[in-house]
């Protein structure tokens, strides 16, 4: 049976977003149990599915995603435990709630081992199973959220990523409608361009202004992980897959469910990979490296690369279906010597986000540096002209683009470089070493350190 979306006056249940958008699985072989969880669950969630044995709730696992399955342990013919512990092997890692009337402190500590989320004792009232419905549906959004956040560190923040497709340019504005446009569907799309010109934040734009912009967004770099085991990081792996597996492990597949997986630098994946991803996206399904079983997935793929990739189909080097495959609606982002207009604007968001970040007040942009920076042909793209305008801001001063620091203050000496740095932080903190410690990310008592080695004064606040 399957039900879904309705209202619910119910207090415990109101105002949870992971409830909501729920798809659940109840496992039972009573009638009255099954039709009960129905009744608590469909009003409040998007999809509840209920069956009577685990032969038919494999046979809506190997076609469907659910996000919690609620499992009796006296089932006819087999326990949920036996059943659980299949799914695990098999590398299933959705959440599972054992039910059950028979239950002792042995019982409690197999359905721990066997890999459950939680247990209820039944009988159960209703608030019961909600609150431990709640509880794991956050606890899994929880553990998703924080796995892309690490992966995250020290890029692009999400919230930051619409803001920055910056330009006036003719090729920005259709970039930007491309991204609208693209964001209202979950179609594959392609993002090409040289090197440094935003293509993964053109990719979190798309997702921030999809349906599914609280899901998950994981990016993942294609040349940065090696060959061997690379299949093992996409679609996760069972214990004792290969000689390091010592337990089973989910895959950035399951992290980006519901959500968007983006895929830089496509064309370095390596072929036995490719055919691999081309069935995943034929099939919406994923084999963990040892598993039997295929895991139905609902993600939204964005792919990136600085090559051409017609010119590795041609060599042999990528796959042609994959190509076609992935290119389904197709970003180009133009560099940045291509859209000169766009130079000023860019540099001035650059310089009005990196001093807040260095903890420097911005520098001046003249119209002869900018006459500069328009004349220059920009290899680097925007990457290059972002790292300009950090070199300036520490070094108190623009050069010539492409020259590194000017003449007169140009040194090898990093040593120096980071004295001039931390005294400009210094004194944009009216001297208070406290402040500037924050502001650079360093101790206290580095930053005394430091300044007892150049004799600086001492500050007002020791």
């Amino acid at each position: 049976m399957t039900h879904g979306l309705g209202a619910t006056d119910d207090p415990s249940a109101s105002g949870d977003p992971w409830l909501a958008q729920a798809q659940i699985l109840v496992v039972d072989d009573e009638p009255g149990m099954r039709n009960f969880l129905l009744r608590t669950l469909a009003p409040r969630c998007a999809r509840v599915e209920a069956v009577g044995d685990t032969v038919a709730a494999g046979r809506l696992l190997e076609t469907s995603r659910f996000d919690l399955i609620i499992l009796d342990n006296i089932l006819g013919g087999r326990t949920g435990l036996a059943w659980l512990a299949d799914l695990r092997r098999d590398g299933l890692f959705t959440d599972v709630i054992l039910i059950t009337a028979f239950a002792d402190l042995e019982t409690a500590i197999e359905a721990l081992r066997a890999g459950a989320a939680d247990f209820v004792l039944k009988p159960f009232r209703t608030k019961q199973i909600l609150n431990a419905v709640v509880r794991c549906l956050d606890r899994a959004a929880l553990r998703r959220e924080n796995f892309v956040l690490r992966r995250q560190f020290g890029t692009v923040a999400q919230s930051q990523a619409v803001d920055r497709i910056v330009g006036t340019s003719p090729q920005m504005v259709r970039t930007r409608d491309l991204v609208v446009r693209a964001a209202a569907t979950r179609s594959t799309v392609l993002i090409t361009g040289e090197s440094g010109t935003a293509k993964e934040i053109t990719a979190r734009a798309l997702h921030e202004q999809s349906l599914f912009a609280d899901r998950p967004f994981v990016p993942v770099n294609c040349g940065a992980i090696a060959a061997d085991i690379i299949e093992s990081e996409l679609f996760g792996h069972v214990k004792g897959a290969f000689t390091s597996a010592a337990s089973s492990r989910e895959g950035l597949f399951f992290y980006a469910q519901g959500g968007t997986l983006f895929l830089d630098e496509i064309a370095e994946l390596p072929l036995p990979m490719q055919a691999k991803l081309l069935r995943v996206i034929e099939d919406r399904k994923v084999r963990p490296v040892g598993s039997d079983r295929e895991i139905p997935i609902d993600v939204r793929l964005v792919a990136a690369t600085n090559a051409d990739l017609a010119a590795r189909v041609a060599a042999g080097q990528f796959r042609a279906d994959l190509f076609y495959r992935l290119d389904v609606v197709r970003i180009h982002l133009p560099p940045l010597r291509e859209r000169v207009e766009d130079i000023e604007p860019l540099a001035r968001m650059f310089m009005d986000q990196l001093s807040v970040q260095l903890g420097l007040p911005p520098l001046p942009i003249s119209s002869s540096v900018l006459q500069r920076f328009e004349a220059y042909p920009w290899p680097g793209n925007a990457r290059e002209l972002r790292n300009r305008i950090e070199r300036a801001l520490i070094l108190g001063t623009f050069g010539e683009p492409g020259s590194g620091a000017p003449a007169e203050q140009r040194t090898d000496d990093l040593a120096e470089v980071e004295k001039r740095h931390i005294l400009r932080v210094l004194a944009a903190s009216d001297g208070n070493r406290a402040e500037a410690a924050r502001r650079l990310g360093v101790s206290r008592k580095t930053l005394d350190r430091k300044c007892a080695d150049w004799n600086a004064e001492p500050a007002a606040d020791l």
